[in-house]
């Protein structure tokens, strides 16, 4: 028995702990965490220094670290094996954040989209938009790795395929919705790249920029075919004799989760104006 340490019933150390008298008896009985003290009265005290133990163990058993090592960890108390073991949780918890900050890029943009898609409709406004960053396969590529002769489904599956390959390849973030870069001028003008946004800019020889600045943009609802939306976008342009300044971008704004339904598309089309218009 030793009586020159202070004693916390489990209680007392679960408070301490910020944790629960039931958690503390799971790590009980995995031979994790065990209460350091027995008392005269038979009952078992944990010590406050286990707090730290306490604390290793949730760390260790949140990024996945398999019983057997954390009991080794904290077992041997080798500093060699100790240091290797934190290394090995450090790269958990490096996987665990990129894979937080991916589904974090994925849901915050898709909210965008749809609110921005929910105000407007068929109607062209002016707006202020921030600096995008882009993984754009030129479409001649595209033609010589897809199956033309598959349906229009098939290949877009593929185009979405192709670009989480290489996002995956080069280490990059995706928000997995596809969009189109058509050539510039008054009007929009061929399809010459298919491209997914992405977090960051990286070493892709694909990566692509799409400049901050302002934007006219139109919002099209409730379909699929956005040719209309063109047009008018054109229209809208010479009858008021705006410049603007690089390619017209169109992107799908709901993405898979409601295009199953025509009536829920939501695409946007945007160009620059020069100095602002």
């Amino acid at each position: 028995m030793d009586t020159s340490k202070a004693r916390l019933t489990s209680g007392q150390f679960a408070r301490l702990c910020d944790t629960t008298k039931e958690t503390l008896r799971h790590y009980k009985d995995l031979g994790l965490l065990l209460p350091r003290i027995q008392g005269e009265n038979g009952y078992f005290y944990y010590v406050p220094e286990q707090f730290y133990d306490f604390y290793a163990i949730s760390i260790f058993r949140q990024t996945g670290t398999p019983l057997e090592e954390i009991r080794r960890c904290l077992r041997g108390r080798e500093p060699a094996e100790t240091l290797e073991s934190l290394k090995k949780q450090r790269q958990r918890l490096e996987r665990t954040r990129r894979e937080l900050e991916g589904m974090d890029f994925v849901l915050s943009r898709t909210i965008e989209n749809l609110e921005l898609g929910e105000q407007t409709e068929w109607r062209v406004e002016k707006r202020y938009f921030e600096e995008e960053h882009l993984l754009a396969l030129p479409v001649e590529e595209l033609e010589r790795r897809l199956d033309l002769g598959a349906g229009e489904d098939e290949r877009l599956m593929e185009v979405l395929e192709q670009c989480r390959n290489l996002c995956r390849q080069y280490g990059l973030q995706t928000d997995h919705q596809l969009g189109a870069i058509h050539q510039g001028g008054q009007r929009p003008g061929e399809i010459t790249h298919l491209y997914t946004r992405i977090k960051e800019g990286g070493r892709s020889p694909y990566y692509r920029r799409k400049p901050a600045g302002i934007y006219l943009y139109l919002c099209c609802r409730g379909r699929w075919d956005i040719s209309e939306g063109h047009e008018a976008l054109a229209q809208y342009i010479q009858q008021r004799g705006l410049e603007t300044e690089g390619p017209f971008y169109a992107c799908d704004l709901a993405g898979f989760i409601l295009n199953g339904v025509e009536k829920n598309a939501m695409s946007m089309l945007s160009v620059l104006l020069r100095d602002g218009g």
